[in-house]
């Protein structure tokens, strides 16, 4: 299981452009990219309705002049762990590209292993794009990162599997404890109360005084 052919054309694609087919209309700026066609070239909103409406396709967004994509949409065909996200209008989203930092003197926590960028959260990665190029420079296959997301998977289902028998034995052993403790040590039974001793005596009465 391979990650799709249109990963590396996507982090090249210029966004947000004009759209040479629909420049007269109202949306006509390109903030789109079919999987499906991996032509490489963005698409605007009309060609999306009018050529590629039955297409798997990504919107891509923009924070601070960058391409950003939300975590929910490209999770669904890509596996992006290890990458930071960010939220950003209420939305949680990747970044597709590096982006250029200052240098500090400052001691980073965390820094992306590709351009040592700081990173808020311990994640590996700034960006998409440094994955990648991480996972060359490694001399990983960068299309592996599905394969990865599919043994998380299972190892967190054994982890699960596991955890689940071991409370089932436990409630087991503790059910077979208490039946050893009753059949060890019986109920004591009351005595018995003789149903005479039970009967209350009636109000006594006395005799009328004498005139």
């Amino acid at each position: 299981m391979s990650v799709p052919q249109w990963v590396e054309p996507l982090l090249s694609t210029a966004f947000f452009t004009t759209c040479s087919t629909h420049r007269d209309a109202a949306r006509s700026e390109c903030n789109m990219y079919c999987l499906d066609c991996n032509g490489g070239d963005a698409i605007c909103f009309y060609c999306h309705s009018s050529h590629h409406k039955d297409h798997q396709v990504l919107q891509i967004r923009r924070s601070s002049y960058h391409d950003v994509v939300r975590a929910s949409e490209i999770q669904k065909v890509l596996d992006i762990s290890g990458v930071q996200t960010y939220v950003i209008n209420s939305a949680r989203v990747i970044f597709l590209n590096e982006r250029p930092q200052p240098k500090s003197g400052n001691r980073i926590a965390h820094a992306c292993e590709v351009c040592r960028r700081s990173l808020l959260d311990p994640f590996r990665f700034c960006s998409l794009g440094c994955k990648i190029a991480g996972k060359k420079g490694n001399g990983d296959d960068p299309r592996s990162f599905a394969m990865e997301a599919k043994n998380d998977e299972q190892t967190n289902g054994k982890v699960r599997e596991g955890k689940s028998s071991r409370r089932v034995l436990t409630r087991e052993r503790e059910e077979s404890n208490e039946s050893s403790r009753r059949d060890k040590y019986p109920p004591k039974s009351l005595p018995l109360i003789p149903s005479s001793a039970r009967r209350r005596k009636g109000i006594p009465h006395r005799a009328p005084f004498g005139s």
